[in-house]
């Protein structure tokens, strides 16, 4: 009996040419599979990249422009400080930061335009001169800006600035600003 079993057994399992051979379901081979995984992965990896640097772009979007409002008052601070390199500080960030009317407004709301003719009025160096007349040229590109400068009497302080040979730019920055008022239609004779 037992040896009927053994024979049953290996007639049972024994693997004939029918299932010698496993079929390949897939046409490709190892080398295949293992560029397909990477091409996946890169790709992935790329998509996650993407998702990373959108919510970073939307953080910062909605996060940012509450330190500039910050930074703005802090500029403005910083021209009421006796050390002209913070004043200079201070007005080369004004300058930076008026890049469109609602922030050169902004600016003016706070009360940097007046504190930037105050800087102006009262500088001693060129270089000081320089960067509040920098400022106040960044801030008249916007009609209502010029509009406040000029009730702030920005004409008188600007053409009571002296010129200089050595910073022509200071020049450049006073005639500028002269034309703006002038093209406004302000009196530039006082």
């Amino acid at each position: 009996m037992r040896a009927l079993a053994a024979h049953f057994n290996t007639l049972l399992f024994k693997r004939g040419p029918w299932n010698v051979q496993s079929r390949n379901v897939s046409s490709f081979n190892g080398k295949d599979e293992a560029s397909l995984e990477q091409e996946a992965e890169r790709k992935i990896g790329w998509l996650l990249k993407l998702f990373f640097a959108g919510t970073a772009t939307f953080v910062a979007y909605q996060f940012f422009p509450y330190m500039g409002d910050n930074l703005m008052h802090q500029s403005v601070s910083l021209l009421h400080v006796k050390d002209p390199l913070f004043k200079r500080m201070g007005a080369s960030r004004l300058a930076r930061f008026a890049i469109d009317d609602q922030r050169r407004m902004k600016i003016v709301e706070i009360g940097g335009a007046q504190e930037l003719l105050n800087m102006l009025g009262s500088a001693r160096d060129e270089r000081t001169q320089k960067e509040a007349l920098k400022a106040l040229s960044a801030l008249s590109k916007s009609d209502e800006a010029v509009k406040a400068l000029h009730n702030g009497g920005a004409i008188s302080v600007i053409k009571s600035t002296p010129d200089t040979f050595e910073d022509a730019e200071i020049g450049a920055y006073k005639s500028n600003l002269l034309k703006r008022f002038q093209d406004l239609r302000y009196d530039i004779s006082s």
